[in-house]
């Protein structure tokens, strides 16, 4: 009998080695949102391109995931998410504490401030003055939606677009004075295409904290601590080993990271 005991126990004992390794064998789906260039975006053939999508293979290879992807609407990104859609977020998503209420996040892949636009010609400043009754483009339901609504609705209207690029265009079109989004996306994703050539970064970065987050995370379910654990273990292993300046340099000519 204590032989047989023995036997299951070295058998209840392997299946949770079996269980435990699971989730490298298991398929990971990854949702972004495609429309947020450079760091993700659908390029004329239909694929998904950019940083966070290189960055998210280079995880995933290092986790030994088999990961999938799958475009969402950044309005519902999160709802998606919890709807079990998918089981992670890497689409340049802040850590914020507001954020933190809804879902977990990973330790931070990348940390970028954030930045207006105006027409060169134009003369403007980032003061109420200058401001006063000029209008503003930004994406909803991001960081740099609610900043600027909690420090310039008394000066400046506020106009709200689903993609950065739609804000982009209205600001070529002459609908919207300024421009307010990340730095680095409007600098790639706008000021160096042919259709920004005219326009120029106005006032200071902005990268406080209440707003802006701890920097651009991985954002997960609550209580999916394995997953989380693996991808902050993978982030590190990316950095170290070199595989995370490489994809740096395919994008940017400074260390998108930030201070660690």
């Amino acid at each position: 009998m204590k032989r047989i005991l023995n036997i299951l126990v070295l058998a209840v004992f392997g299946l949770m080695l079996l269980a435990g390794s699971a989730l490298a064998q298991d398929k990971v789906r990854i949702g972004t949102e495609g429309a947020y260039p450079p760091f993700n975006y659908i390029d004329q053939q239909g694929n998904l391109k950019g940083f966070d999508i290189d960055i998210a293979k280079a995880l995933c290879d290092a986790a030994n995931f088999e990961c999938e992807f799958v475009t969402q609407s950044w309005d519902g990104i999160i709802p998606a998410l919890l709807a079990r859609d998918y089981d992670a977020i890497i689409a340049s998503m802040s850590i914020t504490e507001e954020r933190k209420r809804r879902v977990d996040f990973t330790e931070k892949y990348y940390q970028t401030p954030a930045r207006f636009v105006k027409h060169k010609d134009r003369d403007i400043e980032i003061s109420d003055e200058s401001l006063e009754g000029l209008s503003v483009g930004v994406q909803r339901a991001t960081v740099s939606a609610n900043f600027i609504n909690d420090n310039f609705d008394n000066v400046l209207n506020i106009r709200s677009y689903a993609t950065q690029e739609e804000a982009n265009l209205d600001m070529v079109a002459g609908r919207v004075d300024l421009l307010f989004a990340d730095a680095v996306v409007l600098q790639t994703g706008f000021l160096d295409s042919e259709a920004g050539q005219d326009y120029e970064f106005v006032g200071p970065s902005y990268t406080d904290e209440q707003w802006f987050g701890e920097g651009i995370g991985i954002a997960l379910r609550k209580g999916e601590d394995e997953l989380r654990q693996a991808f902050n273990q993978a982030i590190a292993d990316i950095r170290a080993d070199g595989t995370y300046q490489e994809i740096n340099d395919r994008y940017f000519d400074f260390d998108v990271y930030g201070d660690e």
